[in-house]
């Protein structure tokens, strides 16, 4: 009897130490994350706008036989430049805006005196040189053929891929 008296103590002592052992692992392991969802819960809800309406796709309907063939040579320019003695003028003097191209200078601004009136252009070296009409500037030899408020007009010549010579106009504009 007394046997059977130790074995029912003895599971009643780890029925009680197993229901312990338990309830001291179940609370503190996940405590701080559990508390961080209900946070999170408790906040109020967001609002998703709505996504943007997609516009429909227009489609674009290529006729290439109103076109014309970009890998056939275009026989009525070729017809005008061929006839024409434009060329740059090779011995005279260079000035010293024509050692740059034309899109690294600016028009900084102008001045006049007595009806006759000078451009300001900064150079890529941080120079500022003064101009008029009739000087050159840039590599394609521009030539200036007016200086207004806003702009620097000039006409450059180029080689039109043909052997021959074309005008092109160009400007700067004032920076500001």
């Amino acid at each position: 009897m007394r046997t059977n008296y130790i074995c029912r103590y003895f599971v009643r002592i780890l029925f009680v130490a197993g229901l312990i052992s338990m309830s001291a692992c179940s609370g503190g392991r996940y405590g701080d994350l559990e508390a961080f969802f209900e946070e999170v819960r408790s906040q109020p809800k967001g609002r998703i706008e709505p996504l943007p309406e997609v516009l429909p796709y227009e489609t674009f309907a290529y006729k290439p036989s109103e076109l014309r063939d970009p890998f056939v040579q275009y026989v009525e320019e070729l017809v005008s430049y061929t006839d024409s003695d434009l060329r740059p003028d090779m011995n005279r003097k260079r000035e010293p805006l024509e050692q740059y191209p034309l899109d690294t200078l600016d028009f900084v601004g102008h001045l006049e005196k007595s009806g006759v009136r000078w451009g300001l252009i900064s150079a890529p070296d941080k120079s500022v040189y003064r101009v008029q009409i009739g000087n050159y500037v840039g590599k394609n030899y521009g030539k200036i053929v007016s200086i207004s408020e806003t702009a620097i007009k000039l006409v450059e010549i180029i080689p039109s891929g043909t052997g021959s010579w074309v005008d092109r106009e160009a400007s700067l504009a004032l920076n500001e």
